[in-house]
């Protein structure tokens, strides 16, 4: 790769990682996309599904397909802890804490060096998601339109991966990333004195029971060959500490790779709220609210991106899935395609995702916009 190109990828990346924006206030990342695509001479449009960006690439030949490559823009709300780093996050409670700064500088490497290719014919879709982070992005912009006003046979993503050698590429042969929903259990009961228990109905009580219940369901109903995870992440409850509440709210998330298996996970759950609620007097309510699909790549995309990804690098197909949820998996329900993982090398230390002491692996960047690239011209010359 041109090494001013390589300059250009990192500059970017790091302005992304210091200047990142919320999930569905990405308008400053958009519209430095759009600038860095018009100064390449891209077809842009802007404010697809809200903040989302699509670049278009047409190039007449022999070959009248069309492909799309997709990117998410969006940061998280986590305080870097990387006081050291010179493209540290400069907006307090926010930093690219998943690598989404990188996915994003990589596509526009990847526009550069089709731009600079003559050697293929065709139509190519540059997408830039929004809001993949929880924000719903992929459903907005298939709402509005996506691949109606941009029409694309294929579409391929991918995921930096923190623990898989940098650079390497990991395709999937079964699925790649969990469904999962969030979920919501309030136990209502009777406030009161804290020192007189036996007056009131204590939800905490039943709360504290139903965070260790919960683990019973997948260790007890799931069968044991399917994956599944119930993770309570919030508990929330009580005014005053010599008050028993009236209230106790539990919240987290469920994933799972299989629809049947998601089913007893729910099934579940209600069973062991509404129980845990007569045992102790309480009222329960319980809320499902459903997330992402099941990310499973399409066979023959799946090893076009494999042949595409040999040309750059080197890569693993032994992989098994993880339960992490990505937004992508609607686009795959709309076309066929294929979503990758890309090495971002070592994962201690908190470089793993989400942790606050994570950074992308610029070293990367090259690989991932050569075989965004290599898969577009794979897929427009497939027969």
């Amino acid at each position: 790769m041109d090494p001013a190109l390589v300059e250009s990828l990192t500059r970017w990346r790091r302005h992304l990682h210091a200047n990142p924006a919320l999930t569905l206030q990405e308008a400053p990342t958009a519209a430095f996309v759009a600038a860095r695509l018009r100064e390449m001479g891209v077809e842009v449009t802007e404010g697809v599904g809200g903040h989302g960006v699509v670049g278009t690439i047409r190039r007449g030949g022999a070959s009248n397909r069309s492909v799309g490559l997709r990117a998410d823009m969006d940061a998280l709300p986590i305080e870097e802890a990387n006081p050291g780093l010179p493209h540290r996050s400069t907006v307090p409670g926010v930093m690219h804490a998943c690598g989404h700064d990188g996915h994003t500088a990589a596509l526009l490497g990847a526009a550069a060096l089709l731009l600079a290719d003559e050697g293929w014919s065709g139509t190519v879709r540059l997408v830039f998601q929004p809001a993949e982070e929880g924000g719903g992005g992929a459903r907005s912009m298939i709402e509005d339109g996506l691949f109606r006003r941009f029409p694309m046979e294929r579409i391929f993503g991918w995921h930096n991966w923190p623990g898989l050698a940098a650079g390497t590429v990991a395709v999937h042969e079964g699925p790649v990333m969990a469904a999962g929903a969030r979920f919501e259990i309030a136990f209502e009961g009777h406030a009161g004195h804290a020192a007189l228990p036996h007056l009131t109905r204590d939800p905490m009580l039943g709360a504290g029971h139903c965070i260790v219940a919960l683990q019973s369901i997948v260790a007890r109903n799931l069968d044991p060959l399917d994956a599944g995870v119930i993770s309570v992440t919030i508990a929330e409850a009580g005014e005053a500490q010599n008050q028993v509440p009236r209230r106790a709210v539990l919240k987290g998330t469920m994933r799972f790779l299989r629809d049947a298996a998601g089913a007893t996970l729910e099934a579940g759950m209600r069973r062991v709220a509404a129980g845990i609620a007569a045992a102790f007097g309480l009222e329960a309510a319980v809320e499902i609210r459903p997330g992402v699909p099941v990310t499973a790549n399409h066979p023959a995309e799946r090893d076009l991106a494999a042949a595409a990804a040999a040309e750059v690098t080197e890569v693993r197909r032994d992989l098994a899935p993880a339960m992490t949820g990505e937004d992508f998996a609607w686009f795959l329900r709309e076309v066929p395609g294929c979503f990758v993982w890309i090495g971002n090398g070592p994962a201690e230390d908190g470089r793993e995702l989400h942790n606050p002491c994570y950074d992308f692996n610029d070293a990367i960047l090259p690989v991932a916009s050569r075989y965004l690239a290599a898969v577009a011209r794979r897929a427009l010359a497939a027969e």
